[in-house]
């Protein structure tokens, strides 16, 4: 699951190589896939609302409403499946993960392609520094390479080599909630536990240990949390000494896990196709909410904490409202989610 920002106007962003016809506006994508969303994720609040978006394996990664589901554009190159889709803090640019060996970054406005950055192997992760000045990419190569967006065409600034297949980069966050420049976080295809860096010193500076692969990670957004989802358990963690805060067990495999801005109200997915909504203090399980077909691969917060965003296996994203106050304390509506439908919704 990767993040949802807030979005512009309806003529702000038509995501170029599929735009969004006048009596579209709104609608589904032109022909609607059965591929399952990756990461849906959501922007950070912009000027113009907070903007989804997502990748999937027909290779087709979309932007979208973030308050409505409504498709915005669709940005189309890419060969291969796409594994991840990313904003910049402004929702401006967006930069892409391919299996077609290549990361690509897009202006969000028109949707035009601003550089093509190659690598020799999967990219399965990317993430913008917070003052955008440079792109983190990983994947199967077992390299974190920094690239320098002001330099297209160079090679990357920093090329570290992880111990494993890279499955997710995501960048620490300062008491501002900016993306920090200097620490990134990894995740690994096959082993366990969350990589810390410190790109200042060109090393990983830490490990923290999980009992088996860490396949979600969020960096909560005023940079005090780390979640994870690893076998059948969602954890918390603090970012700053890297010790476990809580955790939710599961009986069923785990696959993404989201915490609410405000910290007390947490959502889980994975293989039971239900999104479980959690008091994240006593880890009591509030409510279950049905809706989904297949498993729930990706589950995200919006940074207003009026909603929430799933992503699963039956090809669809559903946003499902929260009661009560924003930002905490509410109580999630199972009859309030709408549904977007295509192959990748932004």
């Amino acid at each position: 699951a990767s993040a949802l920002r807030p979005a512009r106007p309806a003529g702000r962003a038509q995501a170029r190589l599929h735009r969004a016809p006048p009596d579209r506006a709104g609608s589904g994508p032109p022909e609607a896939a059965t591929h399952p969303p990756l990461p849906p994720l959501p922007s950070s609040v912009t000027p113009d609302g907070v903007f989804l978006t997502s990748a999937s394996k027909d290779g087709q990664s979309m932007l979208r409403s973030g308050a409505t589901g409504d498709w915005v554009g669709t940005f189309q190159g890419h060969k291969g499946a796409t594994w991840a889709c990313a904003l910049d803090a402004p929702a401006l640019r967006a930069a892409t993960a391919s299996a077609d060996f290549s990361a690509r970054v897009w202006d969000a406005v028109t949707g035009d392609e601003l550089a093509t950055l190659t690598h020799a192997h999967i990219v399965r992760s990317v993430a913008f520094a917070g003052d955008g000045a440079s792109l983190v990419t990983g994947g199967y190569e077992k390299l974190v390479r920094v690239f320098d967006l002001g330099a297209p065409g160079a090679p990357p600034a920093v090329a570290l080599t992880a111990p494993d297949k890279i499955r997710r980069v995501e960048f620490g966050r300062d008491a501002s909630g900016a993306a920090s420049p200097h620490v990134l976080h990894t995740t690994y295809i096959d082993a366990p536990g969350v990589g810390v860096w410190d790109l200042r010193a060109g090393a990983a500076v830490a490990t923290i240990a999980t009992p088996s692969t860490v396949v979600s990670l969020e960096v909560t957004a005023d940079g005090r949390r780390l979640v994870t989802a690893d076998g059948s358990t969602a954890r918390v963690w603090d970012a700053a000494t890297r010790a476990q805060v809580s955790e939710f067990p599961f009986a069923f495999a785990v696959e993404s896990a989201s915490l609410n801005p405000a910290g007390d109200r947490a959502v889980v997915g994975g293989e039971d196709m239900w999104v479980h909504f959690l008091d994240a203090a006593s880890g009591t399980e509030l409510a279950s909410l049905k809706g989904h077909h297949g498993p729930v691969h990706a589950v995200r917060w919006c940074p207003d904490g009026a909603s929430f965003a799933s992503g699963s296996e039956d090809g669809t994203i559903r946003i499902w409202a929260m009661g009560g106050e924003a930002g905490g304390g509410g109580e999630a509506g199972g009859g309030g989610a709408a549904a977007a439908e295509g192959g990748a919704a932004a």
